[in-house]
């Protein structure tokens, strides 16, 4: 069984930095891909960023947050990072933390469908 718990989330001013990390236990860790969603009030979840399993950790970002988010993963301590700057209002959101045993590329690691895992979700509330 595949477990994911993100961290990290907040309460933060316009234009400022949140980190929010991701968990995993139960699986080969280095085996996924992994990716973030958000889901605001009233709206579908949609993608954020998203790293492959490859050696080069592969990534793709949607366009609302290119330059301003970065996605990693440390495979040594299972986990999966996204430092995000630049925090803008619209970025208000729960956050969720997607994994899937299988090696996807851009477009398709964008889609949620694709992913068989997914953690609870942690609130980022950015002020204006």
């Amino acid at each position: 069984q595949v477990h994911l718990v993100e961290s990290g989330g907040g309460l933060v001013q316009a234009g400022g930095s949140l980190r929010l990390s991701c968990a995993l236990s139960g699986r080969t860790f280095s085996r996924f891909t992994m990716a973030w969603f958000r889901q605001a009030p009233g709206k579908e979840r949609e993608f954020v960023a998203a790293i492959n399993n490859w050696s080069s950790g592969t990534t793709s970002y949607a366009d609302s947050v290119k330059g301003r988010f970065t996605i990693s993963r440390d495979n040594a301590k299972t986990a999966m990072y996204l430092q995000m700057n630049s925090l803008k209002p619209e970025d208000t959101a729960v956050y969720y933390c997607a994994a899937d045993s299988r090696l996807w590329t851009a477009p398709v690691m964008g889609v949620p469908g694709k992913y068989d895992y997914w953690g609870q979700g942690t609130q980022v509330t950015v002020s204006s």
